[in-house]
């Protein structure tokens, strides 16, 4: 059947995969989307290697494919892991393949790897081929001719009771006949029979684009009768068609009045032209006027429809293909006819017969006998749609046919069934007997010896590999072995390309050779010579180069295994096979190997030669039977009788009878040249004809495509100059697109410079107020250092006056020593009940100054923190290096001068103390070192209080959280110097 042609399949073949981590508890399954539709693969074990095995395959016409290469259209894969417990889908990665890599040809599968992949440890690998299938899933009744409603479009008056719907054909096998219509109204048999006579012009319906098997394609006619699929004998020539008028029939059981209303819905018949299973055009043959309304024709004689109908291409109106003119259009010559089975078949022999003359009138050549098919249903041999794989070749014209073509044509059908190199006779036969002299007179001949053997040595030269030159070349190889019978050197044809790195197979390089000699001379020949193999560098533009030579050893073929195997006439024979690679040897410089050359050779030995003799040349006929008959010679004669004349001689009279019968013999040889000579001329001249009328055929067929080209090509410059037009506007508007997109980008930049000046005057502003703040802070340092030296000035008058005090009291002992006593003893008892208090409150004010030395740890780190995180988003990194560093330097200058404070502080402390032992070791001479144990332990109370007063602000000194200025500190250092103080004034 005819299938559709421009349905395509896009088949994606989903292979296997690799390089996948394992998940047990997973699925893989792979998506793929085209063109809005989407297909998936079977879910598969989630394995380092699982295997897919899945084809997946879209529907799609020759037009949208072209489409969708154009726009790149892609086919996008996407893998998922499946569970199978939540259904939850987790993607993997994806592929996108593209539609212009798939070929009509089968192609190898590639690997190719995932993109966006969730495993970006492993390099995971997906093994696809794409391709493209022409659709076969054509409809069965794809030609058969549609249903059309009846003309009459009512059922007669004798049939009121019969629905049109139940007028259908049915097969009876038993009876041989197709039944139409219900069985109680069948009561009649009737034959139809389609003929097929002629066709001319068909090759109209070849369009230039349309692609034919490479081998001689096959056509023929196709239709479907009853149901029954018929064609007719294939020819190969569409311009002139040569094929035997074939006539189809089928026998029918019904009646007139059902086989008209069947006619009528069965208005066509369709007759198509087909190459293998495509249709290359059709015609409809009308059948309803072979029973007209109220015509009782048919009960008389055969009713028919005949005539030659024009074949339409399929799809005209789709392909937009302009209207043929009536003499060069596609015709086919269908007569069908319908009678009765009771009419005398030779009327209808005579009637058939006169409308296929008239047919074939019209044609202006005469039929040749009609074959006859009879259909007895649908699933016959001889009916099948499907042209024989081998069909007989066809014959040739006898009027156009030479004896020349005659012997080509007998040749070419009777191939050899190997290819067979030059054969040669063995040695030449002895120097016969002098009995056989009137044998070797009329030729040579050569005898075969009895002890000869008969072998057959048979070279492939398969493949060419491992090219070691840096470029490609273009090779041939050619080789010729004398002792096979010819000199004639042998070469593999056509030149095929080599590069590195690739291994080429050698087109047409198998040669065998047939020929007889002695196994010894066989054995001394094959080890004496080897067989050179020559590699030639063919190129167009250069003389052909010998590039190497590889040698081959023909004795490793005689030391190989033998197989037995039976020849032709039951004998039995020797085979021996020998395979190896052999390297070729440059024929110029260094002994370098170019490449290596894979072959294989076999001898077979078919066992001794019969004796035989070969004929080498004759001579004319003649005088070969002269030569084998002498005539009797007469007896001489006598010296008395009287000598006889030349003329009369047996001699003479002999001679002159031969040179008349050679003159006799040139005469006819003469008149036979002639008459071979004319029937060359007379072949030669049809055949011109032939070739005339067909090269005039195909002209005007090219001037009518070329005219419908010139319209096409017409309308294309109308559309690109619109498309001109178009893209003139495109790019207008491209241009003005990009002024906008300049401006914008000029205004974005502007934007981020503004940006950054500002950036830099805050900056600026940040360095100044803390240039501000370091200046404030020399303003205080040089006011708290004048406080200072204020402080010692009023240090060193404060203790002069306390010396004098000291002096004058010095003279007042008594008085002194009572007073002092008095103040220790109120002392005393209030440094005894803050000692109580303070000690309960010591324990209380610990914890909370823990705390609170922990509290301000977080809050001055958060602060920190904060402060930190608002100067990182404020100000660049270039800026805040900066102001780190300068902050940096302020800080170790602020450090340096608290160290210098507190150096100074120690520094008084010490002078305090030094002066404060002078006054008490003077005080102990002024007194004569008489203490009294109350006032050693008031002293040591003092000490001790003093002693913790000091360790306490020492401890919160080093915490780094408080200094000098904070209030407690300042609390400890007046309670420090009033312990001092007292301790002084107890001394």
């Amino acid at each position: 059947m005819v299938s559709k042609s421009d349905q395509l399949l896009i088949v994606v073949s989903i292979l296997e995969g690799r390089h996948f981590p394992k998940r047990p508890k997973h699925l893989l399954v792979v998506e793929a989307k085209f063109d809005g539709e989407q297909l998936a693969t079977d879910p598969v074990e989630h394995t380092d290697q699982p295997e897919f095995a899945t084809e997946l395959a879209w529907e799609i016409d020759r037009k949208a494919l072209h489409q969708h290469r154009l726009q790149r259209t892609p086919i996008k894969l996407q893998c998922f892991a499946l569970d199978p417990v939540s259904s939850a889908k987790e993607t993997i990665g994806y592929i996108v393949l593209d539609l212009r890599t798939a070929q009509e040809t089968k192609q190898a599968p590639k690997w190719y790897q995932l993109l966006s992949n969730k495993y970006t440890k492993f390099k995971t690998e997906i093994q696809i081929g794409i391709a493209l299938e022409t659709d076969t899933k054509a409809p069965v009744d794809s030609f058969k001719a549609k249903g059309a409603p009846p003309r009459d479009g009512k059922v007669p008056a004798s049939l009121s009771g019969l629905d049109p719907k139940d007028i259908v054909v049915v097969l009876n096998e038993e009876g041989g006949y197709h039944q139409i219509g219900p069985a109680e109204y069948c009561s009649d048999f009737f034959i139809m029979s389609v003929t097929i006579a002629f066709a001319t012009q068909l090759e109209q319906l070849i369009p230039c684009t349309m692609k034919l098997p490479e081998r001689q394609p096959e056509f023929f006619f196709y239709y479907s009768l009853l149901g029954n699929d018929v064609t007719n004998e294939p020819f190969n020539d569409l311009i002139n068609p040569n094929f035997e008028p074939e006539r189809a029939s089928v026998r029918i059981r019904s009646s007139i009045e059902i086989l008209r209303v069947y006619l009528a819905l069965q208005s066509k018949l369709q007759i198509h032209l087909c190459c293998g299973d495509q249709s290359l055009g059709s015609t409809e043959v009308p059948l309803t006027g072979l029973l007209k309304k109220g015509s009782t024709e048919i009960n008389q004689r055969p009713v028919t429809v005949e005539g030659a109908f024009i074949l339409d291409p399929p799809n005209r109106a789709k392909q937009k293909l302009a209207p043929i003119p009536v003499e060069l259009a596609p015709t086919v010559g269908v007569s069908v006819a319908l009678q009765r089975e009771g009419i005398d078949a030779q009327s209808l022999i005579e009637l058939k017969t006169q409308n296929e003359h008239e047919l074939q009138h019209s044609k202006k050549q005469v039929l040749t006998p009609i074959k006859e098919k009879t259909l007895t249903g649908p699933k016959s041999p001889s009916v099948s749609p499907v042209p024989p794989q081998n069909p007989s070749p066809p014959t040739k014209d006898d009027a156009t046919g030479s004896e020349a073509e005659s012997l080509q044509y007998d040749k070419d059908t009777k191939p050899n069934p190997k290819a067979i190199g030059p054969s040669i006779p063995a040695s030449v036969a002895q120097p016969v007997p002098a009995s056989h002299a009137s044998e070797t007179a009329s030729g040579q001949k050569i005898a075969v010896p009895a002890t000869s053997h008969h072998f057959c040595f048979s070279i492939d030269l398969r493949s060419i590999h491992d090219l070691e030159v840096g470029f490609p070349i273009n090779c041939i190889l050619r080789y010729s072995y004398p002792f096979f019978g010819s000199a004639a050197p042998i070469m593999t044809n056509p030149p095929i390309e080599v590069r590195k790195n690739m291994e080429v197979f050698l087109p047409q390089s198998y040669c065998a050779f047939d020929f007889a000699t002695l196994p010894h001379q066989l054995q001394d020949t094959f080890l004496r010579i080897p067989l050179l193999i020559e590699l030639w560098h063919k190129d167009k533009m250069s003389k052909d180069l010998l590039l190497g030579i590889a040698r081959i050893q023909l004795s490793n073929v005689l030391s190989s295994e033998k197989t037995r195997f039976l020849g032709s006439s039951g004998e039995q024979c020797w085979r021996q096979t020998y395979s190896e690679s052999v390297p070729f040897i440059a024929a110029q410089g260094s002994n370098n190997r170019i490449m290596d050359l894979s072959y294989t050779v076999t001898l077979e030995d078919y066992g001794l030669v019969k004796v035989r003799e070969i004929l080498v040349s004759d001579s004319s006929q003649g005088l070969s039977a002269m030569q084998q008959k002498p005539p009797s010679v007469p007896p001489a004669p006598c010296p008395s009788e009287v000598q006889t004349e030349p003329r009369e001689t047996l001699e003479y009279k002999a001679a002159l009878e031969l040179e008349m019968w050679k003159e006799m013999q040139e005469d006819i040889f003469e008149n036979q040249l002639k008459q071979k000579e004319l029937a060359h001329m007379q072949a030669l001249a049809e055949e011109w004809k032939k070739r005339d009328r067909e090269r005039e055929s195909l002209v005007k067929k090219k001037v009518a495509e070329y005219t419908v080209l010139e319209g096409k090509l017409q309308k294309t410059l109308i559309d690109l100059e619109k498309r001109e037009q178009q893209l003139v506007l495109a790019e207008s508007e491209v241009q003005r697109e990009r002024k906008e997109l300049k401006l914008e980008r000029e205004r974005n930049l502007q934007e981020l410079q503004d940006s950054i000046r500002r950036a830099k005057e805050d900056c600026v502003h940040q360095v100044e107020l803390e240039r501000l703040k370091m200046r404030q802070l020399e303003e205080d340092k040089l006011r708290l250092q004048q406080q200072l030296n204020d402080a010692e000035n009023k240090y060193k008058i404060l203790e002069k006056e306390f010396l004098q005090f000291k002096d004058q009291q010095s003279n007042k002992p008594e008085i002194r020593l009572q007073s002092e006593i008095n103040l220790l003893t109120l002392e005393k008892v209030e440094l005894e009940r803050k000692l109580e208090s303070a000690t309960k409150s010591k324990l209380h004010y610990k914890q909370q100054w823990g705390r609170a030395l922990k509290e301000l740890a977080r809050l001055k780190q958060r602060e920190q923190e904060s402060q930190m995180a608002h100067l990182k988003k404020q100000q660049e990194e270039l800026e805040q290096m900066r102001l780190r560093y300068l902050a940096a330097e302020e800080k170790d200058t602020v450090k340096t001068e608290r160290q210098e404070l507190l150096d100074i502080r120690n520094e008084l402390n010490r002078l305090r103390q030094q002066e404060q032992k002078q006054y008490q070791d003077s005080r102990e001479i002024a007194s004569g070192k008489l203490d009294s144990p109350r006032g050693n332990a008031l002293e040591e109370g003092l000490d001790d209080y003093l002693t913790r007063l000091i360790e306490e602000r020492d401890t919160l000194m080093r915490t780094g959280v408080y200094n000098h200025e904070d209030r407690i500190i300042s609390e400890l250092d007046r309670q420090i110097r009033e312990v001092l103080a007292k301790n002084n004034a107890s001394n």
